[in-house]
């Protein structure tokens, strides 16, 4: 039986948790651009959790900004659909079943676009979340008028001109735009672009006040894991336990944060802040994002080419190896936590770490470290440098962990060879693909003699946007991890750090 309003009330199982029928009556309150798993599992499970705490007492309008696709999963389920938490948390399994109603409906922007705008005119409605990817907040010349917008920021820029054209200059056309697409400040970024696009459509200058006083703009920060949908017997096990089919159903770690970046004039009218520790609004949240780039984020990138070397295909598994668990817990808590370029209270750096631990064990996530080796280059210049330069401006010497990091992404940088547009490394037998924007650079580089490669890659002060042979040793350092990777299997060269 496939899950639906009607189908609620057959279900028995204690271990799944059910709003009760009054939600399907509460009105809109949010418009949201994205159908992905993260908003799903993330910011609309804040709205159900809130809904039957009778906190929030609204529902997500939901619109599907790409033609790929449809809705019917949506409509055949009556907008329900489930979301499985699995992890550990302070060392203890955790196994919670939801079936979120935050959805009230699924809008496709190409054929229903008149009916968005109507949504955007409910004074009701306080509240637009946007998950478009980072290609998503662009800016894109285009009109708003006689058609749908193709872009993301046309859209919501038409949204916001119908609602000012409806609700004029009152409180009730107040509402908060919050983007939560991984870039740095998002939210400002969005806010730029749609102000370029109101000049762009020689709107009028009433407008552009009534944007600037009715509409708030913040910048935020998501971060939980969630996978999605698993497949295969992971599904069939899940779905034998609950009693039911669900399309929709989704996999979600227990860690959950939603940081704001608002005032207490953004807390109170989207009035979601009480449902969960996870949702912290604040007018600076760049603790959390500072937390989450070098801990877990920075530390996923110096572990991944280590583990993917070592034969090691998740980060689950991962933990469960002692040399590379070893390696994880010694770089995050030793160097990178301490050397975090921004004032972390003390014992706050520690906690998160001991959090992420615990996120890279949950073995219910397969999170995959070839994955995570996806432009390996730009994510070393953004999250670890600042630690590294940070760490030797502190204690004047190389951090040895985040050095024998920076061996395993030269090696496994180091290109064996091209089959049409993609490059592949090898190490000791295993090719494996090099997903990277430099790329051919590292296929140039790898042209030159083994003792030159990683002092020629790492003084290239072009490639790095910094003089890495300013920290003393460190190019000495990299080069010694190097060369013991390639003599010895890495594990014994992690062994001999």
């Amino acid at each position: 039986m496939i899950i639906s309003k009607l189908f609620l009330k057959n279900i028995k199982n204690e271990n799944v948790i059910i709003s009760n029928n009054q939600v399907f009556d509460l009105p809109e309150k949010v418009l949201q651009f994205g159908t992905g798993v993260l908003l799903r599992g993330l910011t609309d499970y804040f709205i159900d959790k809130g809904n039957r705490q009778g906190l929030f007492n609204g529902r997500v309008a939901v619109v599907k900004s790409t033609s790929k696709g449809s809705t019917s999963d949506f409509d055949e389920q009556d907008n329900l659909y489930t979301i499985c938490v699995r992890g550990i948390q302070n060392g203890k399994n955790i196994e919670e079943n939801i079936i979120s109603s935050a959805i009230s409906r699924v809008l496709v922007a190409d054929t229903d676009w008149n009916e968005i705008l109507e949504i955007g005119k409910n004074p009701e409605v306080k509240l637009i979340v946007s998950n478009t990817t980072e290609v998503g907040i662009q800016l894109v010349k285009e009109s708003i008028q006689n058609q749908t917008p193709a872009s993301f920021p046309a859209k919501l820029l038409a949204v916001l001109y119908a609602r000012y054209r409806s609700l004029g200059d009152t409180a009730d056309a107040d509402i908060v735009i919050i983007a939560t697409e991984l870039i740095p400040d998002n939210g400002t970024k969005l806010h730029s672009i749609v102000q370029e696009l109101a000049t762009y459509n020689e709107l009028e200058t009433e407008f552009k006040d009534w944007l600037a006083t009715h509409a708030l703009f913040c910048n935020s920060l998501v971060d939980r894991i969630v996978p999605g949908r698993p497949e295969g017997q992971a599904l069939a096990k899940l779905e034998d336990e609950l009693g039911y089919q669900d399309n929709l159903l989704l996999v979600a770690e227990p860690y959950r944060l939603w940081a704001i970046e608002g005032n207490e004039r953004v807390a109170r009218l989207i009035n979601v802040e009480a449902t969960d520790p996870g949702v912290i609004i604040k007018s600076d949240i760049e603790i959390y994002r500072e937390l989450k780039v070098r801990l877990l984020n920075g530390t996923h990138t110096l572990s991944c080419g280590i583990a993917h070397l070592a034969g090691i295909d998740t980060v689950a598994k991962g933990m469960s190896d002692t040399a590379v668990r070893a390696y994880v817990t010694k770089v995050m808590h030793d160097e990178i936590a301490p050397a975090i370029p921004y004032n972390i209270p003390d014992g706050e750096a520690t906690a998160f770490a001991n959090e992420v631990l615990d996120r890279f064990a949950n073995p219910y996530m397969e999170h995959l470290w070839i994955n995570i080796t996806f432009q390996y280059t730009m994510k070393v210049k953004i999250r670890i440098l600042p630690v590294l330069f940070q760490y030797y401006k502190q204690h004047n010497k190389v951090p040895k962990h985040i050095a024998f990091g920076f061996a395993a992404f030269l090696v496994f940088m180091r290109t064996a060879e091209k089959s049409g547009d993609q490059y592949y490394g090898n190490y000791k037998g295993d090719m494996y693909p090099i997903n990277d924007d430099q790329a051919v650079y590292f296929s140039e580089k790898s042209k030159v003699e083994d003792n030159q490669y990683v002092s020629t890659v790492l003084s290239d002060k072009l490639l790095w946007d910094a003089d890495l042979t300013s920290i003393d040793h460190f190019i000495e350092t990299v080069e010694e991890y190097y060369n013991g990777i390639l003599k010895y299997d890495i594990k014994q060269a992690l062994l001999r750090i």
